[in-house]
């Protein structure tokens, strides 16, 4: 087996610079033709190839890309990344995931780590901990720097960059038209607290398919769940009403797999007594028994665009004003609803 060779070990055999080394070996006109043949003679037979770290390094470039997600095991952050992985490999780039947990000061942290020369480019979906402070100096004083950056699912409208962002409202409008149109009088609504961006969008597109058939938007039907707290026992209180809602809106997958359960366990049979849909059609959404009907989110199809953005911005392909791109989404019909 042959010896690694270096820039420097080639140097000293012919007694020259490392720059001179450098030089021959790329071919330049500036180092004598037989000194230049030689030079790479010798290089291919030892088999020499560049130090990529040391390239990387003076080059200032790492063809890596950071992602900061609120958490792993969603279906959706998980398709997300699957989506950019397949854009970053494909152009030649790894990626390298943190999670938030959805906590500001984790936040925080991943980006302190992975824009001190880690990465080259950040995609970022904030943490909850981060809406409901409002504090977002790490994120402007990386735009302010500079630093390719987009955001994408839970984005911030003031800070300008380039985003990624599901219509959300136009999927919660498609989900309780599907409701209305399948009979369902009384919807409630699972949501979120306000300060999670996605979570009012889609209430906001609940609220808009009401009005919209005429029906009277009823506060005692919305449901805004801290996940903080047990999920179960706050969605519960839908069951306990007085007047019992004949169908569910649940802005995301688990809060919908939670009204069914405790539906079930109620006596009641779905979607007979009460229809449920959910947001994200996942696995849980998949394997319910009756499986839930979903507003599908096409996180893949969101991983790639939000890599194909960041590289361009990192590539300076396009570096004209921000970009915003939104991605539509569709109704997965399946038996938690009446047909």
């Amino acid at each position: 087996m042959k010896t690694r060779i270096t820039l420097k070990k080639i140097a000293n055999e012919f007694g020259v610079s490392i720059s001179t080394v450098s030089k021959a070996l790329k071919g330049s006109h500036e180092i004598g033709e037989e000194l230049r043949g030689k030079i790479q003679a010798f290089a291919n037979y030892y088999n020499y190839k560049p130090n990529n770290l040391a390239l990387q390094l003076r080059s200032q470039k790492t063809s890596v890309i950071g992602v900061v997600i609120p958490e792993i095991v969603h279906h959706f952050f998980s398709t997300v990344i699957d989506g950019i992985e397949h854009y970053a490999n494909n152009k030649g780039y790894n990626v390298m995931v943190c999670v938030s947990n959805e906590s500001y000061e984790k936040e925080v942290l991943n980006f302190n780590v992975l824009a001190n020369g880690s990465v080259d480019g950040l995609i970022v979906s904030l943490a909850r901990g981060t809406q409901e402070s409002r504090k977002y100096d790490h994120i402007k004083g990386l735009v302010k720097d500079e630093f390719p950056f987009v955001m994408f699912d839970r984005v911030v409208d003031e800070i300008e960059c380039d985003k990624v962002i599901i219509d959300d409202m136009g999927g919660a409008c498609k989900a309780t038209e599907h409701l209305i149109e399948t009979g369902s009088k009384r919807i409630a609504l699972l949501s979120t607290k306000d300060f999670v961006s996605v979570g009012l969008l889609r209430k906001e597109g609940y609220i808009k398919a009401l009005y919209q058939a005429g029906y009277t938007v009823e506060d005692d039907l919305i449901y805004k769940i801290d996940d903080s707290k047990n999920l179960y026992d706050q969605i519960k209180k839908v069951f306990e009403s007085p007047i019992m809602p004949d169908a569910i809106l649940a802005v995301n997958e688990v809060y919908a797999a939670n009204a069914l359960i405790i539906a079930k366990e109620k006596g009641y049979s779905v979607p007979e007594d009460i229809a449920i849909i959910g947001f994200t059609s996942g696995l849980i959404s998949e394997f319910t028994s009756p499986p839930l009907t979903s507003v599908r989110q096409h996180g893949f199809l969101m991983g790639e665009q939000a890599a194909e953005l960041l590289i361009n911005r990192i590539e300076q392909k396009e570096p004209q004003g921000f970009k915003t791109e939104i991605i539509s989404t569709s109704l997965k019909i399946r038996k938690s609803t009446k047909s």
